[in-house]
């Protein structure tokens, strides 16, 4: 395949300053999390890739851990970073993360210095990197002071490693507590990354929402379709092709009750009434939320990409819709 991205990309897009920063990411990123592991399609990764970038997004998300094995999402996105997106490197947004399970032995999770300073290097390799646009300490750390883990960012920073850095899954509280530190040893600390849906209310419970406004950080969004359940997918009950059946590690078909599927489809019925597909009224809730930057999205297919990002062209719910939402979802 031969690639040159389309000339019109940035016409209709829209992007978002990450807080107060100078940094701003599109209202759609793509995330690498599942279909671009080992046993995936490059061919069908490329062209993924290539519509995200045709279509202004310009974020590209990765953790070392994604794949299955952990690992082959950072080095199957080097490869067509090799292949096809060098020399658009500058107008891109990469992103990774280290903070769970990589290798056997007291170093290779959650946060210490020696974890996080042996990741960094790892997923610079794998990708072909010399650089990340920003790079993520991926969860919580209860055993490892937080400032050593914070450090550890610093250091990755100020070593040229990644320009900004990112916290994930954390609470409202020790992110508050580490973005002290970060200002106190000058490191640009400038979005958080939680799961948020219509189904998935935490971040509005454990503080990280309101904190990330009133610290001025942006916050992105992982998870808006609930794993797929705020889509079309299950409207009629649970396909065999599903991700419940064929993987099952996230998504639970103990979790799609005959409840749930009447509050997909009660959904979907608003979302109809909207002129818009589930997928794309759950983008927009979550997008359309104060303090939210970006909402990620994963892909198992380029339709769905151009599909979800006409979440953009309504963004605006009114008062009744919402309470609607919230008396089906809640």
């Amino acid at each position: 395949m031969d690639y040159t991205a389309n000339e019109k990309r940035y016409e209709t897009a829209e992007y978002k300053s990450c807080g107060e920063s100078g940094l701003k990411l599109p209202a759609v990123s793509l995330g690498l999390w599942h279909n671009f592991g080992g046993n995936a399609d490059y061919e069908n990764m490329c062209k993924m890739c290539f519509t995200a970038f045709d279509n202004g997004i310009t974020h590209f998300d990765v953790a070392n851990n994604y794949g299955p094995p952990a690992g082959s999402a950072e080095s199957n996105f080097g490869k067509i970073l090799r292949d096809h997106l060098a020399r658009y490197r500058d107008e891109m947004i990469i992103s990774t993360k280290a903070g769970y399970y990589m290798w056997a032995g007291p170093y290779g999770d959650y946060g210490s210095r020696k974890y996080l300073m042996a990741s960094i290097d790892q997923s610079l390799k794998r990708m072909g990197l010399e650089y990340v646009d920003i790079f993520y300490h991926h969860r919580m750390d209860p055993n490892t002071p937080l400032y050593e883990t914070m450090w550890a960012l610093d250091s990755i920073v100020k070593s040229g490693k990644a320009l900004y850095v990112g916290l994930s899954n954390y609470d409202g509280e020790t992110m508050k507590r580490a973005a002290r530190i970060l200002d106190e040893l000058h490191c640009p600390f400038v979005i958080n990354q939680n799961r948020y849906s219509i189904f998935d209310r935490t971040v509005e419970r454990n503080g990280i929402l309101d904190s990330a406004i009133e610290a001025k950080k942006g916050m992105i969004i992982f998870s808006p379709l609930a794993q797929g359940l705020l889509t079309n997918r299950y409207l009629n009950g649970i396909p065999d092709d599903s991700r419940v059946k064929t993987d099952g590690r996230f998504l639970k078909e103990s979790a799609i009750s005959a409840q749930q599927l009447e509050r997909i489809k009660g959904l979907n019925r608003i979302a109809q009434s909207r002129g818009q597909t589930l997928a794309q009224m759950a983008l927009s809730w979550v997008y359309s939320r104060q303090g939210i930057t970006s909402v990620l999205i994963g892909a198992s297919r380029p339709e769905q990409i151009t599909e979800n990002l006409e979440m953009t062209k309504n963004l605006h719910f009114t008062e009744e819709e919402l309470k609607e939402i919230d008396r089906i979802a809640l």
